[in-house]
């Protein structure tokens, strides 16, 4: 028997040119006896022996789902949400915040106080000369220098 016409079919069936009507005849051909079958085209037996064993789903499918999903279904009732739960997260990190400024300032009070004692020793050795004053030696110098003081500074213009 010539078998033409199935290895066509099998070519397109590669191809993914074939009709459903035509996938039919490969399933029928098939579905034969393994003896009726050529050597070389029993290797596809298989193939199309598991697609012509689908099975559907039957009617009692979905009253059997319908019966599992009403049996089990407690009602959930949406939950309002007030306004100070909605903004917990918001609350919680600006707690942390404060909390870390809090320390970062309690850590900065032993450094002022040193800094403080070593400003008062500071002060103690700047103390007695004035801007004042130190303009006054300014001049002093100029004077005992030979430079001549007697040419006064010019006004000024804006007053």
């Amino acid at each position: 028997m010539d078998y033409k016409y199935i290895n066509q079919l099998l070519e397109r069936y590669w191809k993914c040119e074939t009709t459903l009507e035509e996938e039919g005849i490969l399933r029928t051909f098939f579905s034969q006896d393994a003896k009726d079958i050529p050597a070389d085209l029993q290797r596809y037996q298989s193939l199309f022996q598991l697609e012509s064993h689908k099975e559907g789903l039957d009617e009692s499918f979905d009253e059997k789902m319908l019966s599992m999903i009403e049996g089990d279904s407690k009602r959930v009732k949406a939950r309002t949400i007030s306004l100070s739960e909605r903004f917990m997260p918001v609350f919680k990190a600006a707690a942390v915040v404060a909390i870390i400024l809090t320390l970062g300032n309690a850590m900065q009070v032993p450094f002022r106080h040193q800094e403080a004692g070593t400003a008062t020793e500071m002060e103690k050795t700047s103390q007695g000369a004035s801007v004042a004053y130190s303009d006054s030696l300014i001049l002093d110098s100029t004077q005992q220098s030979s430079i001549d003081p007697a040419t006064a500074p010019a006004p000024a213009l804006i007053k």
